[in-house]
Formats: C-alpha cells, sequence, structure tokens
C-alpha cells in the first residue's frame, strides 16, 4: 500500500524483568473465558460427557502458537498485524472490517452475562441487564485515562479472582472417578465413544474449537497489546488514551524496526524467549487449567441431566447443584462469578473489535491525517457496537448459544483466513534471522490445513 511509510530504524530495547512482562495475555485469556471456557465447552462437557476435553486442550494448543506468530511481528515492526497486512494488500482491511463485525457484532456474551445474573437477582427480563452492561462497558473503556491499561487492569482482576475460586469449587465437588473420567476425556476416551459422541454437531464441536482461546479475528489483537505494552519496537509507539481526559494524540500506524545487527539479534532472541514464556503460563497453561476445572465442575453437576439441552440453562444447573451439596449462598456466588467473567469477556472484546473495525477502517481509506483518527474511530466504533448490541436486545433477542454458536463458526473461517496470512507475512517479509524457525512453520502449516478442512467438512456438511 503506497500510503504506507516506510519503517523507521532504532535500537531494539533489552527486555525488562519477567514480571514486568506480564499483561497482554491475561487480555487475550480473558476474551476466551466467556464464549469458549465457561459456555460452549462445558455447554458439550454436561450434555455429552469428558470424552471431547481433548478438543479444548488441541484448541488451545494452537492458538498458544499462532498467537506467538502474531506477538512475532509485533515486536519485530512495532506496528500492529494489520498495518503489515495492508502492506501485502490494500484490500484486506475491508475483509477485516466485515469479518469482524460479523464474527463479533452480536451481542452473545453479555447475553449470557445478563441471563446469569438476571436468574441470580430473580430478574425475569435479562435484556435490560445486559443494555445496562453495554453502556456501563462503553462508559468505562471510554473514560479510563489509557485505554491498554484499562483493559490489562479489569482482566488481571478478573482473572485472578475467577480462576482460583473455579478451581476451589472444582476440588469440593469433583469425586474420584471424575477425574478419572477427565483424564481418560483429555485422550478422547467418553463413555461408549471415542473422540466424537453420536449426536455431536460438528459445527457445534467446530465452534467450541474456535473458541478453546480467543477465537477469530480477536487472535490478531495480541498485535496491539504486546505493542502498546512496550514489548520490543512497540516502545516507540503511542497509546490509545482518553477524548475526555487526555489532550489530542498523534499516532502513526506504521511501526519502527531494527537492524539486523549482534546487539540487537541478541536482545531479540531474549525478548522471543521471555514472551513465549509468559504467554505459555498465562494463557496456555492458565487458559488450559481454567477450561479443565470448569469441564470437570459442569461434569461433576449436571452431566446427564434433564433440561441441560436448552440455552445456557446448564450454568443455572449447576448453580443450584453447588448450592445443594456446599450450602445455599453458593449457588448465588457461583452465578454472580460466572457472570462477572462474561461480563469481563465482553469488555475486552468490545474493546478488541473496536481496535480492530477502526483502524481497518482507516487503512482501507488513508488520508494524510488518517492516522490521528485512530482515537475518534475507535471510540466511535466502539459506541455503535453498543448501540447495535442495545437494538438487537429491544427487538427481542433470547438465546445467547445459539448466536454464540454461529459466530464461532464464522470466526473459524476467519481464523483459517488470519493463520494463512500471518504465516505469509512472517515468513516472506521478515530478515531471515527472525523468521520463524522449520518446527514453527510446520506447526502453522498443520493448524492452517486443519482448520481449513475443519472448517470446510463442518460447512459443506451441513449445507448438502
Amino acid at each position: 500500500m503506497s500510503n504506507l511509510k516506510e519503517f523507521k530504524i532504532s535500537k531494539l530495547p533489552a527486555p525488562p524483568s519477567f514480571l514486568k512482562l506480564l499483561g497482554p495475555s491475561f487480555i487475550i485469556l480473558g476474551l476466551g473465558l466467556g464464549s469458549g471456557e465457561i459456555i460452549l465447552w462445558p455447554y458439550l462437557v454436561s450434555n455429552y460427557g469428558l470424552g471431547i476435553i481433548w478438543g479444548a486442550i488441541l484448541g488451545i494448543t494452537f492458538q498458544f502458537f499462532i498467537n506467538m506468530e502474531i506477538e512475532r511481528y509485533a515486536l519485530i515492526r512495532g506496528e500492529s498485524i494489520f498495518v503489515g497486512f495492508t502492506r501485502l494488500s490494500s484490500l484486506l482491511p475491508y475483509w477485516f472490517i466485515v469479518s469482524t463485525f460479523v464474527g463479533f457484532g452480536w451481542p452473545g456474551i453479555v447475553a449470557s452475562s445478563a441471563k446469569i445474573i438476571a436468574s441470580m437477582l430473580g430478574v425475569a427480563n435479562f435484556q435490560i441487564i445486559a443494555i445496562i452492561l453495554l453502556v456501563l462497558i462503553g462508559c468505562v473503556l471510554t473514560l479510563g485515562p489509557v485505554l491498554y491499561k484499562t483493559v490489562e487492569r479489569f482482566q488481571k482482576t478478573i482473572i485472578l479472582i475467577g480462576v482460583p475460586s473455579i478451581f476451589i469449587i472444582a476440588i469440593l465437588l469433583a469425586s474420584k472417578q471424575n477425574y478419572i473420567d477427565l483424564l481418560k476425556g483429555t485422550v478422547g476416551i467418553g463413555n461408549g465413544y471415542v473422540l466424537f459422541p453420536q449426536g455431536l454437531s460438528m459445527l457445534t464441536f467446530l465452534a467450541a474449537f474456535a473458541f478453546s482461546g480467543a477465537g477469530g479475528n480477536l487472535n490478531l489483537s495480541q498485535s496491539f497489546y504486546v505493542k502498546e505494552k512496550g514489548y520490543g519496537m512497540g516502545k516507540y509507539t503511542h497509546k490509545i488514551k482518553s477524548l475526555f481526559t487526555s489532550t489530542s494524540q498523534e499516532i502513526d500506524l506504521e511501526g519502527t524496526t531494527f537492524e539486523e545487527n549482534d546487539e540487537n539479534i541478541t536482545n531479540f532472541n531474549k525478548w522471543w524467549k521471555l514472551i513465549n514464556i509468559e504467554h505459555f503460563i498465562i494463557f496456555l497453561l492458565t487458559g488450559t487449567l481454567t477450561i479443565l476445572l470448569l469441564a470437570l465442575l459442569a461434569y461433576s453437576t449436571t452431566y446427564s441431566n434433564p433440561g441441560n439441552e436448552a440455552g445456557i440453562n446448564f450454568i443455572i444447573n449447576e448453580a443450584q447443584v453447588i448450592g445443594e451439596n456446599l450450602f445455599p449462598a453458593m449457588t448465588v456466588v457461583f452465578l454472580g462469578l460466572t457472570g462477572l467473567m462474561l461480563f469481563a469477556t465482553q469488555f475486552a472484546v468490545l474493546d478488541s473489535t473496536s481496535r480492530i473495525i477502526s483502524e481497518n477502517v482507516i487503512l482501507a481509506r488513508p488520508t494524510k491525517s488518517g492516522a490521528g483518527n485512530i482515537p475518534k474511530a475507535y471510540y466511535f466504533t466502539l459506541w455503535a457496537q453498543v448501540i447495535f448490541g442495545i437494538s438487537i436486545f429491544i427487538i427481542g433477542f433470547s438465546d445467547p448459544r445459539v448466536l454464540l454458536t454461529l459466530s464461532a463458526v464464522i470466526n473459524a473461517v476467519a481464523m483459517f483466513i488470519h493463520i494463512g496470512l500471518t504465516f505469509l507475512l512472517n515468513t516472506k517479509t521478515l530478515p531471515t534471522t527472525l523468521k520463524p524457525s522449520l518446527v514453527r512453520q510446520a506447526i502453522i502449516g498443520i493448524i492452517f490445513i486443519f482448520f481449513g478442512t475443519f472448517s470446510a467438512y463442518s460447512i459443506l456438511g451441513n449445507l448438502f
């Protein structure tokens, strides 16, 4: 794209201590909690048992490698991966605008949060609560002085409260046989089946697989977060600040890169090692543990119980069983906890989709002052999505899981496309010494083929 400037050149800074790197992976983990971890996988387990949980482990492992290639580009180039895609083709921003909105514009996650909170409070009309939550998210994101810090702190808080709480509840309720079934499920051995139970829709399984982690174009937003955290050449980027609590902002879309000399290559290798460890511990290890615990909890409380098939009723059933087996107040505690975690996911999703759509709008129609309009474009996109979500609830939307499943299938296809683009970008445009290793290239190639084959099989199998 001719309107994009060439990279500026500067020195790659040495990495800070490990603890100062923590942050971006909390956000990307939070993006997946509300869809796959809390709803789709526990829903499947409550109806089909733990023999399918291997899919969740494989899915989040795939996303670890996908996310690291996205981080690689931002670390080296100091710009979002969307700018890199636009350097490949000026038509790609249009795809990311459409696929992001279609994949995440429907407010299924906040609807789930509202439905659970409404059940906890004894309110019949959950749509009113959903509208209040959407407006609250819009206000918090708009008024937070530095956007990245607002999102990071919120996600860290929710995860550090939610994951230990789920761990304690699961430990208290699960039996020895439940743990045996969980262990067998990690290799695909279920109750009377291997890998896939009879009656399980491939579309539903693909939806859960795609949301084992963030899913869809949300994975690509990792490039925003590592850049604004200051990873590598992200040190030279500008952060989005509130329109109301800051002065005017000058933000460049184009990044800063570094020369291939001994010092920079040494620093890159240090960065690469540290950020792999950070993402492994926070995203892959914590994410896998969370999925397994939530699945174990669903299995030990609601497996084969009547009423699990409808919407997200299995969560209500879980809460009731937890209260009966521990003490009544735990019903409310569990509903509040899951409702809050779902709210946190919608919070992060709205931030990510607003970043993606607004930046790609500017990339699609570049002007001399376009980059400087990023904050305005972000907040316009944010509130447009809030208003769209409110409109959906006003017209009577009532089943969160249906929209989450449809959204996840669309996002599986979107992942197939962006995995291929990221592979192309990193292998064709990065210097030889900084490209992914042959092992990583092989892994990404396998993931690309997997998503392509699985998406085609699931979609065509339901059309014909």
